[in-house]
């Protein structure tokens, strides 16, 4: 399936990594130009070097959870041309109790997965809506929809996101851009295998048992009751990133398993 996407000029956020290097490579795969974006030069130009066999690959490194970084990033990405689509990836994860959650950890889970998003959308929603034509993608989780007690400030953020996603859909009314939010559940990245990995050690059991007791315990409502690949959540983004789904907008995708329990 041609997914018109040969020659598009893509931005993932955050994708040195994990689920934002999956849709990088898989926006390689489909022929569009693609802009690494990570905190760490160093890291961007390793993950460039990596994947520029598999197409055109540029870096643009900054810290998307500070204005500072925000603008460097824009400016280098503006250098490099018009962006047809933009995928808000970038976030963090981190599980504190909520009594000790203290203003600045709020802060750090707000300003890096919600208002980075925001600052990117902020520029280039309406360069995208001049042109009339372009693709955003804000990367949320099925956290946003069913929130987990021990990650209440993780969680927030990600229902923040799905508004925010809602609401820049609707100033696209009319027009060839579209504005979705893609709600991953839980996936087998870098980070996944480690943390799993590890438990098992420290709890000695193999990782088969400690995929089935997270399963069993944490996520008894998932249907297809495994991990979904990184490459599961990347083809599922691409396609939204398509001309082929122009009729999808204002829309929460779900690639999580059938977790949430809803029609």
């Amino acid at each position: 399936m041609d997914l018109k996407l040969e020659r598009k000029l893509a931005l993932v956020t955050g994708s040195t990594k994990g689920i934002g290097k999956g849709i990088a490579k898989a926006l390689l795969d489909e022929g569009a130009r693609v802009i690494i974006n990570g905190r760490s030069r160093k890291a961007v130009d390793e993950v460039v070097e990596e994947l520029s066999q598999y197409g055109e690959v540029y870096g643009a490194s900054g810290d998307l959870a500070t204005m500072s970084g925000a603008k460097e990033v824009i400016t280098s990405v503006d250098e490099i041309g018009d962006l047809d689509v933009l995928i808000n990836n970038m976030g963090i994860y981190i599980a504190t109790p909520f009594e000790e959650i203290d203003d600045d950890e709020w802060m750090k889970m707000i300003n890096t997965n919600v208002l980075s998003a925001i600052r990117m959308c902020r520029h280039y929603l309406p360069k995208m809506l001049k042109r009339n034509s372009g693709r955003i993608q804000i990367i949320a989780s099925e956290c946003g929809v069913k929130p987990l007690s021990a990650f209440v400030h993780y969680s927030v953020s990600k229902t923040a996101l799905l508004g925010l996603g809602r609401s820049l859909a609707e100033m696209t009314k009319g027009s060839n851009v579209t504005v979705n939010t893609i709600l991953p559940g839980p996936t087998w990245t870098e980070g996944t295998a480690i943390y799993q990995n590890q438990r098992g050690k420290n709890e000695g059991k193999t990782i088969d048992e400690i995929i089935q007791e997270y399963f069993t315990i944490y996520d008894p409502s998932s249907l297809i009751q495994r991990f979904a690949t990184v490459e599961e959540v990347a083809n599922t983004c691409v396609y939204y990133c398509s001309d082929l789904a122009a009729a999808t907008n204002g829309a929460p995708i779900r690639v999580e398993g059938g977790i949430i329990r809803s029609i």
